[in-house]
């Protein structure tokens, strides 16, 4: 169950960081059982050792990205006791860089304003997934980021057909269910473009995104792309409103977590308790709790 209050603890102040990682070597943004190694799990313990603290301090995030996937513009936050916050302010950004490792960075570290929640106050995320078609495969440089596809991708196709997703949706088809959370989402974009280097990059924005979302619509889009499918096919599969085996989740090394999307400090409050109500679709009974 969410805590549906979201104040900051008397004695505490509320710190935004924003960072990126290459994700190749995590299990994902989450701590995990087993000692797995997560991006949580990495920070939160340079945290602790660079303000040399007993207790861990708990980070908030505004996208668990899985085992895999990338971020550029990643944003956390965290609750830090006042005297801590005072006393290592001035050089906490520079003594996490000597402590993280080379494949996560954390770039500004600053107080966060009134009502700010990294997860909650979000109102839409971007992500980019980038595919190249090219018969001799993906750049070796590129090989942790770039998806090989060995058919011809149309790009124009592929456009018309995300065309179809685009909005206010109930993303069942596309998503990993999890008990109690909500699969409705508005999908704000989504577009494929095709660079000089011949390398294809989805751009995908939303006001958020169920588990496995994203991979799942470009895969039901590259089937589109090699001829595989018919342009309707992704939006058919919409409007059935069950996860279709059809659908292929593409693998995670892809994507890449390009940017969160904030209102006026003046509007974080506001949307903070708005993302934790009940939604539903228009004429639909009911809803189901959006911060789960």
């Amino acid at each position: 169950m969410c805590r549906v209050s979201d104040d900051v603890e008397p004695g505490s102040v509320r710190v935004r960081l924003d960072l990126s990682y290459d994700g190749k070597d995590f299990s994902g943004w989450a701590k995990q059982a087993g000692g797995r190694r997560t991006v949580q799990g990495d920070i939160e313990d340079a945290l602790r050792t660079v303000t040399r603290s007993a207790r861990t301090y708990e980070l908030t995030v505004a996208g668990r990205t899985d085992a895999g996937v990338h971020a550029r513009g990643q944003v956390a936050h965290v609750d830090l006791p006042v005297e801590v916050w005072e006393e290592h302010r001035e050089k906490l950004l520079k003594r996490l860089a000597g402590r993280l490792s080379r494949d996560v960075r954390i770039w500004r570290v600053a107080e966060a304003p009134a009502g700010f929640n990294a997860r909650f106050s979000a109102v839409w995320r971007r992500y980019a997934y980038r595919v190249t078609d090219e018969p001799g495969g993906v750049d070796p440089l590129l090989r942790g980021h770039v998806l090989w596809h060995d058919w011809p991708l149309d790009v124009d196709a592929m456009n018309e057909a995300a065309a179809g997703l685009v909005g206010e949706h109930d993303f069942a088809a596309y998503c990993k269910k999890r008990e109690g959370a909500t699969t409705i989402r508005t999908l704000q974009r989504l577009s494929w473009e095709r660079d000089e280097s011949g390398i294809v990059t989805a751009t995908v924005r939303a006001d958020a995104f169920c588990h496995n979302m994203v991979r799942s619509l470009v895969g039901a889009l590259l089937f589109v792309g090699d001829g595989h499918r018919p342009v309707q096919w992704p939006a058919e599969v919409l409007a059935a409103g069950v996860r279709d085996s059809a659908v292929h989740v593409v693998r995670p090394h892809g994507l890449t977590l390009e940017e969160v999307g904030y209102p006026a400090d003046e509007l974080l409050a506001a949307r903070n308790r708005e993302a934790r109500n009940k939604r539903s679709l228009p004429g639909s009974a009911g809803g189901v709790d959006n911060c789960c």
